[in-house]
């Protein structure tokens, strides 16, 4: 059995995958300087995080939310603080030379950790998921059923957007090559900027 509009469902969350929102911006930074193989591990955060979001609204929070939105303005902060440290770090790193073999010092568990805080601390999928997502789930049905498939098709065709545009960036190599410092300036520059317009915008 499918839940209520799934189709609908696909449409929402297409949109939300191919604009470019603070993880694809992480994932394309990580991509020019780490590699695609690197951003695997990234993406797998960024989905584990979501997962568990959606579980924890299904099945425990998600009435909480509505009635103590001081909890999201908290998580809403965090977030801000965390973008502000990776566009530093972004900022600081260089470009691999992808001619070379030299190896990252960030660790794979670095790169799962980014990925798990970005998505983690999002606003946006903290808004998702609570006002959004439960939408689509008949809770008169089995419910269960009805949430693993709805979260099965979110985090496949999130992981699969995220590698997207790693792999899309690594093809533009060649040209951050002979502007080394460009993309991390530009990533940096529109992270502070998400984190300025969620201070700024985003209320509860």
């Amino acid at each position: 059995m499918l839940p209520l509009n799934y189709f609908l469902y696909l449409q929402i969350i297409f949109f939300l995958f191919i604009t470019p929102g603070t993880p694809r911006i992480v994932i394309v930074s990580y991509s020019m300087n780490y590699g695609v193989q690197k951003c695997i591990w990234t993406a797998f955060g960024d989905v584990t995080a979501n997962f568990i979001q959606a579980t924890l609204v299904i099945f425990f929070l998600g009435s909480f939310f509505v009635d103590n939105p001081d909890f999201l303005n908290t998580f809403k902060w965090i977030g801000i603080v965390y973008l502000l440290y990776l566009a530093y770090d972004i900022y600081k790193s260089q470009p691999k030379d992808i001619s070379t073999d030299n190896i990252s010092s960030k660790s794979f568990f670095s790169f799962f950790k980014d990925g798990f805080l970005v998505a983690g601390t999002s606003p946006k999928a903290w808004m998702f998921f609570p006002l959004i997502f439960p939408q689509f789930i008949d809770f008169n049905e089995n419910y269960i059923v009805q949430f693993l498939i709805l979260i099965t098709t979110y985090v496949v065709l999130d992981f699969l957007s995220l590698i997207a545009y790693a792999v899309l960036a690594r093809k533009l190599i060649v040209w951050i090559k002979a502007n080394p410092k460009v993309i991390n300036t530009i990533s940096a520059c529109v992270l502070i900027l998400i984190a300025l317009i969620i201070a700024l915008i985003q209320k509860y």
